[in-house]
């Protein structure tokens, strides 16, 4: 049976909450920029400092050392040696490994500075006072090895700049900045907030538990509970991953009831891409599970608003941002001291966002 054409969903305007997706004036900070697509002769220039960029100078080592004697990290392809094998490496009795793992970082973190350097030169990074790092690679030895010695690097040019780990683990904050889409109304009166992030590989859906009563800027809000789903082992269509994401937060909105957290019937969502303001994908989305998610028949808040209509006896409110803006704003309650301030999640690609703080 042919397959039918899904109607063009309707194109909302921001709703009588005042919230729209993908906004700039959000409660605590103005989005200065998001997703910058800066090229070169060689490409975009984010790539430069993206896991699969780390791999690529692990390689040139190991291939220098084949050339004239033994690599000693074996056989085994760059890209499969864990964060884990590595930082195993690096503490390791085989000073010969360790050095040539530090060869890699040190390589890394010079692209990483250049990339940074770039950054700053344009409008929405000028002012930047403090860049948080996030991304899967932090949560590593080698990677905040990394982010350090950028940090390094940039001082030592006489750029007043610090570059320092996110506070939380990269998991957590892609859920936890959800909270921080929200003006603070809309969190009163409640314990919990769902939250999704997606990636390129993994979709992670989590309960985020506000601890509003103690610390109203969100400080002390943290992951209750949490799904991840490896969907890149999967190779899930657009429909079935839509499917399996319903699943997870319906299994987490019951969780969340049992133990007597009052959800906010709100669903926070971070993914890649530049998002319009009614919810759609204009760009960025092309590595996302069953692609095509940029697509006019395709509005992902829209449709998880539809498969989850309302939680806890109120309609489901949904709001969507760029995932490397979400897992920056996780950091609002620590940038208070700066004016300016921006985030890099450095995973499979170099996502990056910068912030002003408002002073209204």
């Amino acid at each position: 049976m042919p397959k039918q054409a899904s109607p063009a969903p309707r194109r909302e305007k921001p709703s009588a909450s005042g919230l729209s997706h993908g906004g700039n004036d959000l409660p605590s900070v103005v989005v200065e920029s998001y997703n910058l697509e800066l090229r070169d002769q060689n490409g975009f220039i984010g790539d430069r400092a993206s896991r699969s960029a780390f791999n690529a100078k692990l390689d040139d080592w190991r291939s220098r050392l084949r050339k004239v004697g033994t690599d000693p990290l074996g056989d085994a392809a760059s890209e499969d040696l864990s964060k884990k094998q590595l930082d195993a490496l690096m503490k390791g009795d085989d000073a010969t490994a360790a050095a040539l793992v530090h060869g890699a970082i040190e390589d890394f973190a010079q692209e990483l500075a250049k990339v940074i350097r770039r950054f700053i030169r344009t409008n929405g990074w000028k002012n930047v006072e403090r860049i948080a790092a996030g991304g899967g690679f932090k949560e590593s030895q080698i990677g905040e090895l990394a982010i350090a010695r950028a940090d390094v690097l940039l001082k030592a040019e006489g750029m007043a700049i610090d570059v320092q780990p996110i506070h939380h683990h990269p998991d957590e904050a892609g859920l936890i900045g959800s909270a921080h889409l929200l003006p603070a109304w809309m969190l009163a009166g409640h314990d919990a907030l769902l939250a999704v992030d997606i990636g390129g590989s993994n979709i992670r859906v989590g309960v985020i538990e506000l601890n509003l009563k103690k610390h109203p800027d969100l400080s002390r809000a943290t992951v209750w509970k949490s799904d991840l789903w490896r969907h890149a082992e999967d190779d899930p269509s657009r429909t079935a991953t839509l499917k399996t994401m319903v699943d997870m937060l319906e299994t987490l909105i019951a969780k969340a009831e049992k133990a007597g957290l009052a959800l906010a019937p709100i669903i926070g969502i971070g993914c890649p891409g530049i998002i319009k303001a009614d919810g759609s994908i204009d760009r960025g989305g092309q590595n996302l599970p069953g692609g095509n998610w940029e697509s006019q028949n395709f509005n992902l808040p829209q449709a998880l608003k539809a498969a989850i209509p309302s939680i806890g006896g109120h309609e489901t409110c949904t709001v969507m941002h760029n995932d490397a803006v979400v897992q920056g704003l996780a950091e609002v309650p620590f940038m208070q001291d700066v004016k300016h301030w921006a985030v890099v999640t450095i995973g499979t690609g170099l996502g990056n966002a910068s912030f002003r703080n408002r002073s209204d």
